[in-house]
C-alpha cells in the first residue's frame, strides 16, 4: 500500500504564491508518473500537471506559465510551485501518483485565492 500526503495549501491573495508539496511512502516498486490534479466546488476534477520519471512535465492550458512541477525522486516527493494565482485557481488539490500499474491518490489539500 502506498500512501500519500500533501501539504502547503491555504488561503493567498490573487497575484500570490503558495507551494504544495507531496510525500509518497509505503510499499513503492517503480513510479511512472507523479502529478496534481485539482477540483473545484461544483465541478470535475482535473489535471493541474504531471511529471515522468524521466522529468517530462505537462501541465494544463490554463496553469501554463504560472506552475511549475517538480520531484525529488531520492525522497519520492513531487512539488507544485503555484506563482500568480487566480480566483479560478480555488480548488482541493490532489496529488497522484502511477506506480507499477496502481494510481495512488492524496486527500487533498485545500488552496483557497481571494481578497
Amino acid at each position: 500500500q502506498v500512501q500519500l500526503v500533501e501539504s502547503g495549501g491555504g488561503l493567498v491573495q490573487p497575484g500570490g504564491s503558495l507551494r504544495l508539496s507531496c510525500a509518497a511512502s509505503g510499499r513503492i516498486f517503480n513510479i511512472n508518473l507523479m502529478g496534481w490534479y485539482r477540483q473545484a466546488p461544483g465541478k470535475e476534477r482535473e489535471l493541474v500537471a504531471t511529471i515522468s520519471v524521466d522529468v517530462y512535465r505537462q501541465y494544463a492550458d490554463s496553469v501554463k506559465g504560472r506552475f511549475t512541477i517538480s520531484r525529488d525522486n531520492a525522497k519520492n516527493i513531487v512539488y507544485l510551485q503555484m506563482n500568480s494565482l487566480k480566483p479560478e485557481d480555488t480548488a482541493v488539490y490532489y496529488c497522484n501518483l502511477v506506480d507499477g500499474g496502481q494510481v495512488y491518490w492524496g486527500k487533498g489539500t485545500l488552496v483557497t485565492v481571494s481578497s
